[in-house]
């Protein structure tokens, strides 16, 4: 099988622990370079992953030119930088979300991506899932009517010592988890957002620690999130929750998000209760894989230019409403 020559930017956390390991599994991948400040560090992950080679800087793994995709993991405030770099460097890209730190700069990415004909999508890897995929299905459906309020929650630990928590970095609650359940509404709702309101507490640092938000659609639906870093001190609390509620009966779910494994949700009507019963695999590969089938077939990103701009642009909104 043809296969994608992948380069990584970066030897963050979620590279290590979701996406390099997806891409191992990935039919349509080859790992060929990393990269990272600390030369060192970029070695070891090349021998623990099995890297054709590393680099002790951005710069050169983007004169490789060998490389023909290259996903950045970096802090939100370095994205724009990178992905523009990689870009004009005529690399395809998949960046971690929030792609950007607001719509402006996510629009210049994309324009950046068309100029030089090449992919850009931003890394959501749990809209790869069979499982959204389910969901979205049983929706569409009308087994529980039309949709008029959903209401999704990601509330995860308070951090000690994290990048999260700081502005500079792009750090806060809703850049982190709010992106999530933005995306998680935009994918069940083909609407456009008439209203938007949120609040936030905000910690010492000048971060949110906790938004909650509302969003009134165009045609008439509501919907609602809760996004929180409050859940003890480094521990591996987390909270997720999805109703989406219709004017036949109701969908529930507690699934966390990016999971694999045998997910279930259930189905609430006046008929009874039905539990759907999904196997998923491991999500990240399957983001990386589908942007492969875009480099190598023509194919277009799943998570498309158009779906992440009016993400950036409901999360704005409700920056501004918080005061961010």
């Amino acid at each position: 099988m043809e296969t994608v020559k992948w380069g990584v930017l970066g030897t963050a956390t979620i590279a290590k622990g979701c996406t390099i390991p997806g891409m191992q599994i990935a039919k349509n991948t080859s790992l060929h370079a990393v990269a990272g400040r600390n030369k060192e560090k970029a070695r070891q992950f090349a021998q623990e992953f099995g890297f054709a080679t590393y680099y002790g800087s951005y710069e050169e793994l983007l004169q490789d030119d060998d490389v023909q995709a290259v996903y950045i993991p970096l802090p939100n405030n370095l994205h724009a930088q990178w992905v523009i770099e990689a870009l004009k460097a005529k690399k395809h890209v998949l960046c971690e979300k929030p792609l950007a730190l607001n719509a402006r700069q996510a629009e210049q990415m994309f324009e950046t991506a068309r100029e030089n004909g090449v992919h850009l999508m931003e890394a959501y890897a749990y809209l790869h899932s069979p499982y959204m995929q389910s969901l979205k299905n049983d929706v569409h459906s009308g087994i529980i009517g039309d949709i008029d309020c959903i209401d999704t929650a990601f509330l995860t630990q308070g951090y000690k010592e994290d990048i999260r928590l700081y502005k500079e970095q792009g750090g806060g609650a809703f850049y982190d988890l709010g992106c999530y359940c933005t995306t998680m509404i935009l994918s069940l709702v083909d609407s456009e957002p008439e209203t938007i309101k949120a609040v936030a507490e905000f910690s010492d640092k000048g971060v949110d620690d906790m938004t909650t938000g509302f969003i009134h659609f165009k045609n008439g639906v509501r919907a609602s999130f809760n996004v929180g870093m409050i859940l003890g001190k480094n521990t591996n609390a987390r909270l997720d929750r999805l109703y989406i509620h219709g004017t036949k009966g109701f969908i529930k779910s507690d699934v966390e998000y990016n999971q694999s494994g045998k997910l279930s949700y259930q189905i609430c009507t006046d008929k009874g209760t039905v539990e759907r019963c999904i196997d998923v695999p491991q999500n990240y590969s399957l983001e990386v894989q589908q942007l492969g089938t875009c480099i190598l077939d023509g194919a277009e990103p799943f998570v498309s230019p158009d779906f992440s701009l009016k993400n950036a642009r409901l999360m704005d909104a409700v920056f501004k409403d918080i005061g961010y």
